[in-house]
């Protein structure tokens, strides 16, 4: 998918295409798809670290890491509810991936990312506005479905709108961007921690929308006109 060890073999087609300015706005644009993923890898962690969130929605977590110091930091977070809400989001993204290929295939890259755009942009709305945990569970998994397709479908588009002797380092771009993601999340985490008032997690689970619109509205403009393959 990210191409191979021999981009040009004797004999073999040699595709013109040239890296220009448009090219490269469109792949760094599609690239920050990966900024979703990074984002909410960082700040499920950090938010479930905040007394007020665990206070909250898991009590009984929260009591068990008031009353006993001396344990570690496993036996403090051993709790099945509280391990549904991380994984809900990897669980849903799995089982949107073997959707993703045939939405992607039939109606185009662009509207793989677009529904996917959508779909989290609901997810993160409901964990911001979160009041129990059944919230929280049905918004990680909203932002699940949309991470399953953003991981498939924008490897692809980065594939084929880059000129096949960058495809490689364009591809790149969305692993680069997941780790910018990741980044990010544990700096909100930093700050929000520090609200007075126990609601800087609301923030840090809402400013996932920050996180999908970078790549967008420009992407629904840009990928059906610019890219043989987006059909």
């Amino acid at each position: 998918m990210a191409g191979g060890a021999f981009v040009n073999p004797p004999g073999g087609k040699d595709y013109p295409g040239k890296m220009t300015l448009f090219v490269f706005f469109s792949c760094l644009v599609a690239a920050t798809g990966g900024l979703i993923f990074g984002y909410d890898i960082g700040i499920s962690g950090g938010v479930t670290s905040m007394d007020s969130f665990l206070e909250k929605f898991f009590p009984s977590v929260y009591s068990k890491q008031q009353a006993d110091h001396s344990t570690n930091q496993y036996c403090k977070f051993d709790s099945q509810l509280l391990t549904s809400f991380t994984s809900s989001l990897y669980l849903a993204a799995l089982v949107a991936s073997f959707f993703a290929s045939s939405v992607t295939r039939m109606f185009g890259r662009k509207w793989s990312m677009f529904g996917g755009g959508l779909v989290f942009l609901i997810g993160a709305a409901i964990n911001g506005a979160a009041k129990n945990i059944a919230m929280l569970i049905l918004g990680r998994m909203f932002l699940g479905i949309g991470v399953g397709f953003a991981n498939q479908s924008v490897p692809v588009y980065l594939s084929e709108m880059a000129p096949a002797r960058m495809r490689g380092m364009l591809n790149m771009g969305f692993q680069l961007m997941i780790t910018i993601g990741i980044l990010v999340a544990n700096l909100i985490n930093y700050v929000t921690s520090k609200i007075e008032g126990g609601w800087g997690w609301r923030i840090s689970l809402a400013l996932a929308l920050a996180s999908l619109l970078d790549y967008y509205p420009p992407l629904a403009h840009f990928s059906s006109r610019h890219s043989q393959f987006s059909h």
